[in-house]
């Protein structure tokens, strides 16, 4: 069942049942309230024949006559039965239960009374009691007249009362089965309009669910369902942020794959191919050797990448091993590595590092800047200089790399920190690079909350950029 018609359904429910018992307590409470003021007449005038009555006893006293009794008893009846000829009322005098002195009913007694006969003196008994299709209230009191005792009942006819009621019954139904339909009407659509809202929601759900990420709802209320549909919105941009990524990093270890496999295919072809035309061919001291130096060189390769790939590995572990040290030492102590590698294209390495400390793993800023500045060393022409920074500012450290080599094309600037990207693949590859060193530097300055950032103009030089954030770096002194 729909939620639209959970709604429908308990309002009407719960409408039906409201509304049939409140105007059934206003039915009867009207009813009870016209009962009881026939009630209280008829009590009212009993009381008053009781009065008339008790004016005349002593005169009856006087004669001590029965059947002057009954003859006064009978004329006090009949004139109060001519007064109120128009009010469906009668009398009853008797001086014992079957003995009648005045009666003028139109219908037989029902034989319940003998319980309303059972009185005391000053003492009134009602009862209503149904005789035929009409309803009588009877009212009874007793009087002593010369040591003789008469029941007066004074009777009224109330059908009318029950019959309103009857009356009011039917035109409750009408009514109610009016208001039912007008309701249901307006519940149908009001169900609806509630649940709209929630309509929306799951077909954007169920569109999001079958990959468009994009989708939003487009609700402006206000209140809880408006509140919510903000939040799905919200939830949504999440996920598609989310999704977005994980694309983005299936896509980058895609390529990552790609690219791995084919910087391991060059290297053993070469191998392989060498191998066996050493293997298949006649002894040549000169020819070997040149076969070998190519076996070596190859071989190389692969061990740099093999490292690189290691560093890459452990990087993302994080497995970092944090202390203090003084960065200007960390160069220091790798500049005679650097140096050594720079020589063979006769490039300069220049350090000019201001002191200061800075919370580090240690290895990791060697490779940081042995990765820096054999990118530097590789893109620069012979005689050139590499220069290797260090400066504090505002607190925190900074440190620099910078070539006057041929720089890294606009287009290009994007992807460099990518795993196996090169800007220059022939280049590259002819200095056995593999594309890696700027995504190890990368991942080294993202472990330490690092920022990196590369300005380069082509054929005019790039210089890249770390900056530690201040809870990394205790500062330094300008020399």
């Amino acid at each position: 069942m729909k939620f639209w018609h959970k709604i429908y359904l308990f309002s009407i429910v719960v409408f039906v049942v409201i509304f049939n018992a409140a105007s059934v307590m206003v039915i009867e409470r009207s009813h009870n309230k016209m009962l009881w003021q026939e009630i209280n007449g008829a009590l009212s005038q009993n009381r008053s024949i009781h009065a008339s009555v008790d004016a005349i006893v002593p005169i009856l006293r006087i004669y001590d006559s029965l059947d002057y009794e009954k003859t006064v008893l009978t004329r006090i009846a009949n004139e109060f039965v001519q007064k109120n000829t128009d009010q469906r009322v009668y009398l009853d005098i008797r001086d014992g239960p079957e003995r009648a002195i005045f009666n003028n009913t139109d219908f037989p007694m029902p034989d319940t009374l003998g319980e309303l006969y059972k009185l005391e003196a000053d003492e009134i008994k009602y009862m209503l009691s149904d005789i035929g299709p009409r309803t009588v209230l009877f009212t009874s009191n007793i009087t002593d007249i010369n040591r003789k005792s008469y029941v007066f009942t004074y009777m009224v006819d109330v059908t009318h009362v029950y019959q309103d009621r009857m009356d009011q019954y039917r035109f409750f139904l009408k009514v109610d089965a009016a208001a039912c339909v007008v309701y249901m009407v307006i519940m149908l659509f009001v169900s609806r309009g509630l649940t709209r809202s929630i309509d929306r929601l799951n077909r954007t759900a169920r569109v999001i669910a079958g990959g468009g990420f994009s989708e939003r709802v487009r609700l402006r209320s206000k209140d809880e369902i408006g509140v919510l549909a903000r939040n799905f919105n919200d939830m949504a941009s999440v996920v598609e942020d989310k999704i977005t990524d994980l694309e983005r990093n299936n896509e980058q270890k895609q390529r990552f794959i790609q690219h791995f496999t084919h910087e391991l295919k060059t290297p053993l072809t070469s191998i392989i191919g060498y191998a066996n035309f050493l293997r298949t061919t006649k002894y040549n001291e000169e020819l070997f050797v040149d076969g070998l130096n190519v076996i070596h060189a190859e071989a190389k390769r692969l061990e740099s990448l093999s490292f690189k790939l290691m560093d890459l590995i452990l990087l993302q572990e994080e497995r970092l091993r944090i202390e203090t040290h003084e960065l200007a030492e960390i160069v220091a102590e790798i500049k005679p590595a650097l140096d050594m590698a720079a020589a063979q294209k006769r490039v300069d390495i220049v350090a000019d590092c201001e002191a200061g400390s800075l919370v580090a793993d240690k290895d990791l800023i060697q490779v940081l800047v042995f990765n820096l500045v054999d990118n530097a060393v590789k893109a620069s022409a012979e005689g050139q200089t590499v220069t290797i920074r260090v400066r504090w500012h505002e607190g925190r450290c900074v440190l620099q790399v910078t070539d006057k080599g041929s720089g890294i094309a606009e287009e290009h600037r994007d992807n460099i920190f990518e795993p196996f990207y090169m800007a220059d693949k022939a280049r590259t590859r002819s200095r056995n690079g593999a594309g890696l060193g700027l995504a190890i530097c990368q991942s080294i300055a993202s472990a330490h909350q690092a920022d990196i950032r590369v300005a380069s103009e082509e054929h005019r030089g790039t210089t890249v950029e770390v900056v530690f954030a201040p809870d990394h770096s205790e500062g330094g002194h300008h020399r």
